[in-house]
């Protein structure tokens, strides 16, 4: 239970340290978090596709690993942290 508390504590120390502070911080979590279960998501779909469609073949298999780089260079791509407000 102390660990649980501990690992909350440092995450919220590391994420207020940052530039823009925890709340700015707290919202690029929650927009990588959507976006990744989106592109899970997308995966999940081509993937159950895939299996359908070519139940034991090799190229299948090696696209579904394409899919998978491309949605991973999608994710770092569009999960960087937005530029800071300076009002």
């Amino acid at each position: 239970m102390l660990g649980v508390v501990l690992l909350v504590v440092v995450v919220i120390s590391v994420l207020s340290i940052r530039p823009g502070g925890l709340r700015s911080q707290l919202r690029n979590v929650a927009r990588r978090l959507r976006l990744a279960l989106v592109l899970m998501g997308i995966y999940l779909v081509c993937s159950a596709v895939l299996r359908l469609a070519f139940p034991s073949s090799e190229p299948a298999e090696i696209v579904m690993i394409a899919i998978g780089g491309g949605l991973a260079v999608t994710f770092l791509v569009l999960g960087q942290d937005r530029q800071l407000d300076h009002r």
